[in-house]
């Protein structure tokens, strides 16, 4: 049985770079291996009284059920102001809650960022590592993941054109196959 790793996108927007860098990575998966993209569009925001009065929304628990059943995780963000776009946070924060039962507690993980200019959503990515910290998700240090011109590397299909990059993101799949090995206790 394959052990299938959760692909999250942290943008909402149809044609975006995550999305788009995701579905690239689907075919990446080496042979004992599934990788899946798990959607984060229909969350509402966290607010803990769903959970405190035990009417937390279908979509949270779908999610949550998602994120219980994969191995590990790549976090594929863009960069809002600096930092990780608010739906991104608003997953994590929906799979961490209620207290006690953090769905992301264990799962090794990885971050790739991206973005249209030279800094490539460093920002994102290394507040979204600071979360990860406190859910306990290992993420993968080497190689660092950050595509900078995203928006350069793409076919009029919406398809990777570029092999360097192509080339870069196999070769960070291939170690975060072996971080998963290390890290991974399922």
């Amino acid at each position: 049985m394959n052990k299938v790793i959760g692909l999250i996108a942290g943008s909402l927007r149809k044609e975006s770079f995550s999305k788009k860098i995701a579905k690239a990575l689907i075919s990446m998966a080496p042979h004992g291996f599934e990788f899946k993209i798990i959607s984060i569009d229909n969350l509402p925001i966290y607010n803990q009284d769903f959970d405190d009065y035990n009417n937390a929304p279908e979509s949270y628990v779908k999610f949550r059920d998602e994120i219980k059943n994969l191995g590990g995780v790549v976090f594929i963000t863009p960069e809002h102001n600096r930092s990780v776009p608010a739906v991104l946070k608003n997953a994590i924060d929906v799979g961490s809650r209620p207290a006690g039962k953090n769905v992301w507690d264990g799962k090794p993980g990885a971050v790739f960022s991206s973005s249209p200019g030279n800094l490539s959503g460093f920002g994102a990515n290394h507040h979204l590592r600071q979360s990860l910290v406190f859910l306990n998700v290992p993420a993968m240090q080497q190689p660092e993941v950050y595509l900078p011109h995203i928006d350069k590397v793409w076919d009029e299909n919406g398809d990777l054109k570029d092999e360097e990059v192509r080339n870069f993101l196999q070769k960070a799949v291939g170690a975060y196959i072996e971080w998963f090995k290390k890290n991974s206790t399922s």
